[in-house]
């Protein structure tokens, strides 16, 4: 079903690690109508952890103070004609909360990371563990709803054991408002998400044309986003025209 989702164009800027801050949302204007800065480790058990990742080379955004480093990339963007969100990883619901709060202050999403691969993390009790103990990742997503902010959840599929249709269900329950999901070569179910709830569905993984693009839009997302090649603006505007022309047919069909 094509729902309205909360930003405009329907193309989003999908968090890289280490890399999504303002500057880099910055830079994908004019194409997208959403930017997700992060991921960001909020509590010590993820910060832990991603300091563990980061010694194996990988990069990660460890500021000293994680809510204060929201707050101000949010008020660098408060100008900018994007809608912000905000990737954030925890092992409990309060500091989700808390970060909900400074997200509700900027009119910005908070976007909960049920994603992650990264076993560091996974041992955290964050990223995809939150896929396979799908009533606690409800508890994040309800900590986030109360504090009057949309609230995504980024989701990865060909996890065993995990329907997420159902785990839509349950997030949807929850308060949450979008599903990002980033299919991994299993396209069709956003199909099977979009038929489960009434949440916005923003499909995400290898988006880089016209193809890619329809592919999504044809199983009922109701936006694209766009992870690595986000850096690219030729990749971005190609994204951009190809989403924008396949509502605009949609919309003249009677």
């Amino acid at each position: 079903m094509l729902g309205d989702p909360p930003f405009e164009p329907r193309v989003a800027a999908a968090s890289l690690s280490g890399e999504s801050d303002a500057d880099w949302a910055r830079a994908t204007l004019p194409h997208v109508g959403a930017a997700v800065l992060g991921g960001v480790s909020l509590d010590e058990p993820t910060r832990r952890a991603s300091r563990r990742v980061v010694d194996r080379d990988r990069e990660e955004f460890l500021p000293s103070d994680p809510f204060a480093w929201i707050d101000d990339q949010l008020e660098g963007l408060a100008e900018d004609p994007l809608r912000p969100a905000v990737n954030v990883r925890a092992a409990s619901p309060e500091p989700v909360g808390r970060a909900a709060g400074v997200c509700a202050d900027h009119d910005a999403i908070l976007e909960i990371n049920a994603h992650c691969r990264q076993p560091e993390l996974n041992a955290a009790g964050t990223g995809e563990r939150l896929l396979r103990e799908p009533h606690r990742l409800a508890t994040f997503v309800a900590a986030a709803s109360q504090r009057s902010v949309d609230v995504s959840v980024k989701v990865r599929t060909e996890i065993d054991g995990v329907d997420l249709p159902v785990v839509a269900r349950q997030v949807e329950a929850a308060g949450a408002d979008v599903v990002h999901v980033d299919a991994m070569d299993s396209e069709h179910v956003v199909g099977e998400i979009v038929e489960a709830t009434d949440c916005t569905v923003v499909a995400n993984n290898e988006v880089r044309d016209r193809e890619s693009v329809e592919e999504y839009l044809e199983y009922g997302a109701d936006a694209v986003s766009v992870a690595r090649p986000s850096t690219e603006p030729v990749v971005l505007e190609r994204v951009r025209r190809a989403t924008d022309a396949w509502f605009e047919a949609r919309s003249a069909t009677p």
